[in-house]
């Protein structure tokens, strides 16, 4: 389970919190961020049983735009924007899941407005099919199963080998 949160007062801030067992992808991370970071991932309790390992970087200018654009609303939205293999990768090693011969992008968080807004660019932008599937009480983006091999194309370079077992096994 993923967990990046950004936080602004004056100035934004990003927290990368994900599960211990995905320590990895969290050092992957920080080694990106480090210049923007004060102290190394940690390891802490968080609710339950569950063992977290996390980082926060400094509140800084130049993460504020992004904060604005992302959460300007007061509510966590997809703006309009390019996305590129790398950062549908992150999204899908922080949100994604297999179901089968498809897979989910857990955006439960987000508004049906977004969630219809990140459907749109990936059909533009990449040629990828996908649906709103009702999960409880709030929707989440399902990717069809051609739009899933399109999508293991475009990310499977990016993908850390322990973060692979959310793609399903796809054929050509």
């Amino acid at each position: 389970m993923a967990m990046v949160r950004s936080r602004c007062k004056t100035n934004a801030l990003l927290e990368i919190n994900h599960s211990s067992h995905q320590r990895s992808y969290v050092d992957r991370k920080f080694r990106h961020l480090a210049d923007l970071v004060r102290t190394p991932p940690k390891a802490r309790k968080s609710n339950g049983e569950r063992i977290a390992y996390r980082f926060v970087t400094r509140s800084l200018p130049e993460l504020t735009p992004y904060f604005r654009l992302f959460y300007g609303t007061g509510r966590k939205r997809i703006p309009e924007l390019t996305l590129s293999e790398l950062s549908l990768a992150v999204w899908f090693m922080d949100d994604g899941c297999r179901s089968r011969n498809a897979v989910y992008l857990n955006t439960q968080q987000y508004d049906e407005v977004s969630q219809r807004t990140l459907l749109r660019l990936l059909r533009e932008q990449w040629g990828i099919d996908g649906t709103l599937n009702r999960d409880k009480s709030y929707y989440r983006v399902r990717i069809s199963v051609a739009g899933t091999r399109k999508l293991a194309k475009l990310i499977q370079p990016y993908l850390l080998p322990e973060l692979r077992y959310k793609l399903p096994q796809v054929t050509p």
